[in-house]
């Protein structure tokens, strides 16, 4: 097999790395310091810029404006965009318009897919259900009125939904069979929708999603087999992307500054101690990379294996909940005092990490999935 990169998806982490160059994490006021969420909406010149680059459009076709990249491609992306925490949508907005162009009508696509990928539309996604734990389609139920659908339920920790123009909601249809899931696009202005502010570990604002009788226009529900599982394994993958480029910048500061701290003489770096934690830390982050890898390239190729892709993600996803609260506590062990210093960056860093750990379910979660998996299909 070539593990190695195409030309086109390390083209998008070069163009990443250029958007992302002039992004200061300490940009918003910092979430120790603040009672309520740092800022109210996100990074919209940031967002620009973006978009500017064509890294909005990502995974779209060249028939709606995009590049037509897949699955790894994004997760280059987004593992340079949390290197630097930039406070935009990309991973909710991007999973979502991949979700309608892989899996929605030629009506919905062509009225949606080339504003989002020019970033006119934003759009996000309620993934985490009620706890976190069960499954999200599971918090809303869709049932069929004439030509409409109607929703009725609660999402909880929707990311940027005070700022999104639309909110994908996966349903589960009122008397089918439990894996009989819809996906929805909500507009956050409409009858029946009510959001209430939540803030999260890092400072951002979410918001709890209340559905009460809101009525959707069959030409705005993606009714296709499989739409929602594919589009929680892309959001899942993702926030894998973004635990790994957290935990990179943070090793990387760590060594950077026990480099240069002294004590009796001598870098902090040259002691025993120190090397070893630090290594470990190195170790879960190539843990962290290799699963990332293994289903961002099940997700992209369609590649069977021993177990669906969903096993992949699952794996994926422990280590980055795992490995990423284990950096993040070792830097802060080996920062000292200065690691919580409020003028030191390092904490918005642990912050953020509490929350990747947690988004769409703690490793505990993942782990039940994988078992789930593995006694549905067992290994031979």
């Amino acid at each position: 097999m070539d593990f190695t990169f195409t030309e086109e998806q390390r083209a998008a982490a070069e163009a990443a790395r250029g958007v992302f160059a002039g992004v200061v994490p300490d940009a918003v006021p910092s979430p120790a310091l603040t009672t309520g969420a740092v800022a109210e909406g996100f990074d919209r010149e940031l967002w620009s810029r973006l978009a500017g680059a064509d890294l909005l459009s990502l995974l779209l076709d060249e028939a709606h404006g995009g590049s037509g990249l897949d699955a790894i491609a994004l997760c280059l992306v987004l593992r340079e965009s949390a290197k630097v925490l930039a406070r935009v949508p990309l991973l909710e907005h991007s999973a979502a318009a991949a979700a309608v162009q892989a899996y929605g009508g030629a009506e919905l696509t062509e009225s949606l897919l080339a504003r989002a990928g020019r970033g006119e539309l934003v759009l996000t996604v309620a993934a985490n259900g009620r706890s976190g734990h069960d499954p999200a389609e599971l918090a809303v139920t869709a049932r069929r009125e004439g030509p409409a659908w109607v929703l009725d339920g609660v999402q909880t920790a929707v990311p940027w939904a005070y700022d999104a123009d639309l909110v994908v909601v996966p349903a589960h249809v009122e008397g089918t069979a439990a894996d009989r899931t819809v996906l929805a696009l909500v507009p956050r202005e409409q009858d029946g929708v009510v959001l209430a502010e939540q803030v999260s570990t890092s400072g951002e604002r979410l918001a709890e999603l209340r559905l009460t009788s809101v009525r959707i226009e069959a030409g705005q529900v993606i009714e296709a087999d499989g739409a929602w599982q594919w589009l929680y394994a892309l959001l899942a993958t993702g926030t894998c992307a973004l635990a790994l480029g957290l935990g990179e910048r943070v090793l990387r500061m760590t060594a950077e500054y026990t480099g240069k701290r002294e004590q009796f003489g001598y870098p902090i770096a040259t002691f025993q101690a120190v090397a070893v934690q630090a290594a470990d830390r190195y170790i879960d982050l190539r843990a962290m990379e290799a699963t990332l890898w293994q289903a961002a390239w099940r997700i992209a190729s369609g590649a069977s294996g021993a177990l669906p892709a969903a096993g992949d993600v699952a794996v994926a996803k422990i280590w980055a909940a795992e490995g990423v609260r284990r950096v993040v506590q070792t830097a802060q062990h080996l920062h000292g005092g200065f690691g919580a210093d409020t003028d030191c960056p390092l904490h918005r860093y642990h912050a953020w990490a509490k929350h990747l750990e947690l988004a769409l379910g703690p490793a505990a979660a993942h782990e039940e999935r994988l078992g789930d998996l593995l006694a549905a299909h067992p290994l031979g």
